[in-house]
C-alpha cells in the first residue's frame, strides 16, 4: 500500500450458498425453508432420485425413499384395513419428505457423527414439510405403529433387495422385527416383488398417491 493511502477494506466473504434450483424452476433454501418452496412434483423427483442403503442394491437400481415411503404406507392400510383416514395416510406418506428436499437419506449408524447442526437443518426441512400439508405431529400412540411399520419395512429391503441375512438383519442392523416374505406394493403395481423401481416410474407412483390423499383433504 502506498504511503498515504486510505486503508483497504477487507474483503468480505462471499455469502454461503445455501439454496437448491428444482425442476420446477422454484428455490428451495435449505437452511431457511419455507412451504412455498417446492411444487408436488419437486418433492416426489427428489424422494425418487434419494437412495436408501447408501444406494447399494443386489438388483440393477438402488432402492427409492419414494418406493419406501409408499411400502410404509401400505403396511399401514394392510394392518389396519378398517381405520380410512386420509390425514393419517398422508402423514404416513410424507414421513422422509425432509430426505427428498434435501437429496440425501443417511444411513443410521452416521447420522449422530453429523452432529447438531445436521439435526437442525433436518428439523427445519420437516416443520416446512409439516406445514405445507397439514401433518400433526405424531402422538405416543401413533408413533409406535408408525416406526414398526418403518422398521419391517426396513428389515424387509435389506433382505429383499440389499441382500442381508435374516441374522443379520437381527445381529448386526439390530432390527428385532421379522422381515416379509410377500411386498405388499405388488398387489397394487403389479412388477417383480421387492424390485427397485426407475426413479421415473417411482416418482410418477408417488405423486399420484400424494395428489390422492390432498384431493381428499380438500374443504
Amino acid at each position: 500500500m502506498k504511503p498515504g493511502a486510505p486503508p483497504r477494506e477487507p474483503e468480505r466473504p462471499a455469502p454461503t450458498r445455501a439454496w437448491v434450483r428444482l425442476l420446477s424452476g422454484k428455490r428451495l433454501d435449505l437452511l431457511n425453508p419455507t412451504p412455498f418452496d417446492w411444487e408436488d412434483s419437486d418433492l416426489a423427483t427428489g424422494l425418487a432420485r434419494t437412495y436408501r442403503w447408501g444406494g447399494h442394491s443386489a438388483w440393477d437400481l438402488p432402492l427409492s425413499v419414494a418406493q419406501h415411503s409408499l411400502l410404509v404406507l401400505a403396511l399401514r392400510r394392510l394392518w389396519h384395513p378398517a381405520v380410512d383416514d386420509p390425514r393419517a395416510d398422508l402423514r404416513e406418506l410424507l414421513h422422509d419428505a425432509d430426505e427428498g428436499l434435501l437429496g440425501f437419506d443417511c444411513i443410521s449408524v452416521v447420522k449422530p457423527f453429523l452432529g447438531e447442526t445436521f439435526r437442525l437443518l433436518t428439523e427445519s426441512l420437516e416443520r416446512a414439510v409439516a406445514l405445507r400439508y397439514g401433518l400433526a405431529p405424531w402422538t405416543a400412540s401413533e408413533w409406535k405403529p408408525h416406526k414398526r411399520a418403518d422398521r419391517v419395512a426396513a428389515a424387509s429391503e435389506a433382505v429383499h433387495v440389499v441382500g442381508w441375512t435374516n441374522r443379520e438383519v437381527r445381529a448386526t442392523l439390530g432390527i428385532a422385527h421379522q422381515p416379509l416374505t410377500e411386498d405388499p406394493l405388488t398387489a397394487t403395481y403389479g412388477g417383480v416383488p421387492w424390485e427397485p423401481w426407475p426413479p421415473t416410474l417411482a416418482a410418477e407412483r408417488f405423486l399420484a398417491e400424494l395428489r390422492v390423499l390432498s384431493l381428499r383433504l380438500e374443504p
